[in-house]
Parts: C-alpha cells; structure tokens; sequence
C-alpha cells in the first residue's frame, strides 16, 4: 500500500457512513462477548477490526498477484532477472 493511502487509513477522522447488514443473532451476541475481551469499546468496532484485516489481506494478495503477474510478462519479453530485481529494489526502496 502506498504511504499516501496507509495515511488515509490510519486518520481516524475520515469520513464514515452508515450500512446495514444482517447478521444471525448469536454472531452478534458473540462479538459483544469477544469485543471487550479483545480491547475494544463495543462489538462495532470489532467489526470494522475484522472487515478491515480482511480487505488488508486481500488486497495485498490481489496486489501481489498484479506484481507477480506483470513479472511473468517482463520475462515473456525477454526482460533479464537482474533488470527486474533491480527494478523492484527501485519501487520498494530497498
């Protein structure tokens, strides 16, 4: 993730809106069980914890996959190892 969106992502004053979602009844007697066990002030939260964990995950998967992809092509294309691994010490500032 970029430093710009992490930055976004760490504000705790952006913008929030409003959904509904359905969830069975003992889900959500769980996480009001679980959320002050885990730190958290009210099951909401914790909610917004684990969709936020997961999106993380997925899109650093999704993002690895674009990367991993592009690196398959450049080789296609007759790029060398050593131009790519430069390349990407480059864009992660390695």
């Amino acid at each position: 993730m970029k430093a710009e969106a992490l930055k976004k992502r760490l504000d705790r004053n952006r913008p929030m809106t409003t959904i509904t979602i359905r969830m069975p009844e003992d889900v959500i007697e769980d996480l009001k069980r679980v959320a002050p066990l885990l730190g958290f002030s009210g099951y909401q939260p914790l909610v917004r914890a684990y969709v936020g964990q997961g999106l993380r995950a997925d899109l650093e998967r999704l993002e690895s996959d674009t990367v991993s992809a592009l690196i398959a092509s450049l080789k296609r294309h007759g790029v060398s190892d050593a131009v790519i691994e430069e390349a990407l010490g480059e864009v992660s500032g390695y």
